[in-house]
């Protein structure tokens, strides 16, 4: 078996694909597509196959997917990049890779998506089943692209076209060293004390996506990944050693489930369960 993976130059990536080694028997195989030969050498080294090009580049792709069983696209662009680069990325370049791997003859694609797709709360911890429903105060370009890639993909995978897809939704992704915990500030630190954010720890995120690469008869299905407890923006404060401003305490909570999920699927079909079930167990491991 051999598994491309994009992105593993990203947060999420980097951290997910030593494990995916570590974890490969006897014949099977890593290939990573990354723009910066550099960059690529301590995957290299630990054993992956490396295609130097960008994936917005046909011809890269072409040679990218070449004799691929299996696809993650880890590969975002988010976070303070023109709108135009997060569909480019987001959409378009996941799109055309989930072509190329199908013209391949690819038999699985794992898409990673984020749970902001979901859009506005509805109440409750939000189902896969759910659909999306744009809007909110982090609806933008990433989550949109990110939302029009995931159907797209499916379709893709659809009407006995032959490319197994499957989409894992992940909410904010923290530890091992990413600044996303101290980053989280520039949101929480304008809402409500009790306000929740719902998250995951890296090793988590990785424990999730090979299961969702290994899973059989997953097709066409999404998954939530994330811990078992949400924090609030005040303990999000307390992690980062700083207090909340004063005036946050007269502040509501406009909608408590917002970016909520329920984990209940991944759980079922493919035997997740949290190796940090909450930021506060995995400072306590040292795994911030």
């Amino acid at each position: 078996m051999l598994t491309l993976v994009t992105g593993t130059t990203g947060q999420v990536g980097r951290r997910f694909l030593p494990r995916l080694l570590a974890q490969n028997r006897p014949g099977e195989r890593t290939r990573i597509l990354v723009r910066d030969q550099a960059r690529a050498e301590p995957f290299a080294e630990l054993g992956a196959e490396v295609v130097l090009g960008d994936l917005r580049d046909a011809e890269a792709l072409g040679k990218a997917v070449a004799g691929v069983d299996a696809v993650v696209n880890v590969a975002a662009s988010f976070r303070g990049v023109p709108d135009e680069d997060a569909w480019a990325v987001n959409r378009d370049a996941a799109v055309e890779l989930g072509r190329a791997a199908l013209a391949a003859g690819v038999r699985r694609f794992v898409q990673v998506s984020t749970g902001l797709v979901y859009g506005t709360g509805r109440g409750r911890p939000l189902v896969e089943e759910d659909e999306s429903r744009p809007g909110g105060v982090m609806w933008g370009a990433y989550t949109e692209s990110k939302a029009a890639a995931e159907r797209e993909l499916l379709a893709l995978g659809g009407e006995g076209q032959g490319m197994d897809v499957r989409v894992a939704r992940l909410p904010f992704v923290y530890g091992e060293g990413d600044p996303h915990l101290a980053q989280s500030l520039m949101w929480a630190a304008n809402w409500a004390p009790a306000q929740r954010l719902q998250m995951a720890h890296h090793a988590d995120v990785a424990q999730g996506l090979l299961r969702l690469l290994h899973a059989p008869g997953v097709a066409g299905r999404m998954y939530n990944i994330a811990d078992d407890a949400p924090v609030t923006a005040l303990e999000l404060h307390r992690l980062n050693g700083v207090e909340m401003p004063a005036e946050a305490h007269d502040r509501t909570d406009p909608d408590p489930w917002f970016g909520i999920m329920s984990t209940e699927r991944v759980r079922r079909d493919l035997g997740f369960r949290p190796l940090h079930p909450t930021v506060w167990s995995a400072r306590a491991a040292g795994a911030l």
